[in-house]
């Protein structure tokens, strides 16, 4: 039995042990061209074991990569791509630049600093004052994102006048959101009792209906049952009179 402590390293999980193991006898493979012909099996093998590969553009080319990579770059064959280097292959990327601004109200987003400079650098008025009042109706946008309650116009020319140090002036009542879930809720809720209960009364309407209809038959078919033993006795007595 063996165990994976005394087993090589597994390199390429996704391929699995027997496929390590074919590629470790290939490399003892000493005739060219037999080895160049088990290892074009191994690769038509590869690709079956995980087709997803076939949906990358030139996926043979990753798969001879993947062989060479497992065979720690030291299989000799005539392949139709070059062997990779270990630095083609472990070849970090490069870190990407983090922004390192600081912005004291986070909450409304970075693209807010663009949207603040185009509107103070606007040298025509009435343009400028309806790019403050978009600007504000973006600011109650991510409020009642963040908060999930409904805004006040002072709170927000309060925060723009502090934002920009005075130089937009936002006019209250220009644009407005309306957040009211409690309310909404409500409403739902009401509709839905209102369906529930009118359900409710029909089907105790037609179940009473239904009730008052089984009883009747019921009655009326005791009643006649009853009249008609009642007439069929009556006959037979009357026939007992006659025959005595």
């Amino acid at each position: 039995m063996e165990y994976n402590t005394t087993r090589s390293k597994l390199l390429m999980p996704e391929y699995g042990r027997n496929v390590q193991k074919m590629i470790e006898y290939l490399v003892t493979v000493d005739d060219r061209e037999k080895r160049l012909k088990q290892a074009e099996v191994i690769i038509e093998l590869m690709g079956t074991l995980n087709p997803h590969l076939k949906t990358i553009e030139d996926y043979k080319h990753k798969l001879w990569d993947h062989l060479f990579q497992m065979t720690d770059f030291n299989l000799d064959v005539d392949a139709p791509y070059p062997c990779p280097t270990p630095e083609m292959i472990y070849k970090k990327p490069e870190a990407l630049p983090y922004p390192q601004q600081k912005f004291p109200h986070r909450h409304l987003g970075k693209n807010i600093q663009g949207l603040l400079s185009r509107a103070m650098d606007e040298e025509n008025e009435e343009t400028k004052q309806g790019l403050t009042q978009a600007i504000g109706y973006y600011m109650k946008l991510a409020y009642a994102n963040w908060h999930k309650e409904p805004v006040h116009d002072d709170m927000i020319k309060n925060e723009l006048a502090e934002i920009t140090g005075g130089k937009l002036a936002y006019e209250t009542g220009g644009y407005k959101v309306h957040f009211e879930p409690t309310r909404t809720f409500k409403s739902r809720n009401n509709n839905n009792n209102n369906n529930n209960n009118r359900n409710f009364k029909g089907n105790n309407q037609g179940g009473q209906g239904g009730q008052r209809n089984n009883n009747f038959r019921d009655n009326n078919g005791g009643g006649g049952a009853g009249y008609g033993g009642g007439f069929n006795k009556n006959r037979k007595f009357k026939n007992k009179n006659k025959q005595q």
